[in-house]
């Protein structure tokens, strides 16, 4: 098992790169207690970061979501993102940006606190492993729900959100399974716990509408690819209940990149042609042997 805080290489750390095993914060940072962090999750293929303007944009967004503004520009964190993936000289690796309130204030309020910002790049191959990938992962539902919009910022990839994702994915592996299936608060199909999910219905391509959750980098890559294909993409609320007229299911996102599921609960799916296909065209894409073009 990889021990994060032991490795070799550097971290970019506010504004300079560090040896890896000398980039700590305090004990009594704002953002560990009190969730006051966002954070990406980005992919390196073949020495180049996968949609870096995209997810860089929303790591700024989402700290604004918090409150607080990034001190580093679009263009500084790229380029400082660029400079951490060269320094640790990985050639397919992921990358975590993260900003987080600093320790100058302990409590709920925290104005004056210092935003941080780190880039930490390690090598990662796959999020499930590639024989649970293709053959289908299994997916139980969770008890936790996703929050309504005016109940978290929902639309922030922010660390407070991920805690029922980790609570979510510790008892679905308990029993077996290797993720969970969410529902938001309403009882509709969310995603999974680090993932946006794909239905297939009569040929038809559905998915949840992102109005509880992130509506994800991948996600919306995938739904290109899918429409120059021509296969229709339908984002409405989908209830669990709709699974029994499912062919095929998948899930998207940096980290689990576009990943069949063989089955949820009782319901079973096959590894079919329309998931095969972007599977295989969102690899093509990251790799460069596709243009976005012709995607």
């Amino acid at each position: 098992m990889m021990n994060f805080d032991n490795q070799d290489g550097n971290i970019w750390y506010n504004g300079a790169l560090v040896p890896w095993r000398d980039s700590k914060l305090h004990v009594l940072s704002h953002g560990l207690h009190y969730a006051s962090c966002v954070f990406e999750g980005e992919r390196v293929y073949n020495g180049e970061v996968f949609k870096l303007r995209e997810h860089t944009q929303r790591l700024i967004d989402s700290g604004k979501e918090l409150g607080f503004t990034i001190p580093y520009s679009l263009e500084e964190l790229e380029q400082a993102t660029r400079d951490t993936v060269e320094s640790q000289g990985f050639a397919d690796a992921y990358v975590r940006p993260v900003a987080w309130r600093g320790s100058e204030m302990m409590g709920v309020s925290a104005q004056q606190t210092k935003i941080n910002v780190a880039i930490a790049v390690w090598e990662w191959p796959s999020y499930f492993s590639p024989e649970a990938r293709m053959r289908g992962i299994r997916l139980t539902t969770s008890k936790w729900r996703r929050p309504a919009p005016d109940t978290a910022p929902v639309h922030a990839k922010a660390a407070g959100l991920y805690m029922i994702c980790t609570l979510s994915k510790h008892a679905a592996e308990a029993k077996g399974y290797d993720d969970a299936l969410m529902l938001d608060y309403r009882g509709q199909i969310a995603e999974s716990t680090g993932a946006n999910i794909f239905l297939i219905q009569d040929g038809k391509i559905h998915t949840p509408t992102p109005d509880c959750f992130l509506d994800g980098i991948t996600r919306r890559t995938v739904i290109g690819i899918a429409k120059k294909h021509g296969y229709e993409v339908i984002e409405r609320a989908i209830m669990p209940e709709e699974l029994a007229d499912t062919s095929e299911v998948f899930v998207t996102g940096t980290a689990a990149e576009v990943t069949p599921v063989g089955e949820i609960d009782d319901y079973k799916f096959e590894v079919g042609t329309i998931t095969r296909t972007l599977l295989e065209d969102y690899e093509a894409l990251v790799r460069g042997t596709l243009s976005e073009e012709a995607a």
